[in-house]
């Protein structure tokens, strides 16, 4: 699977949120898009990834 660029082995299947819980995300401060396609939070937990995925993940941090 690619995340950001980076090629990364996914091991076992996994739901996108399993993945972003276990890379450490908070889930309601990032975005996901998911081979093109932004994939809303409220799908987080049903949509399945693949080895040959590719992921972009945008993290949102506060601050002035």
């Amino acid at each position: 699977m690619r995340v950001n660029g980076q090629d990364i082995h996914l091991g076992e299947t996994c739901t996108l949120q399993a993945f972003l819980l276990r890379e450490g995300y908070v889930l309601d401060r990032v975005a996901v898009e998911l081979d093109g396609a932004i994939v809303p939070k409220s799908a987080f937990e049903t949509v399945v990834l693949k080895e040959c995925d590719q992921l972009e993940i945008v993290s949102f941090v506060g601050g002035g």
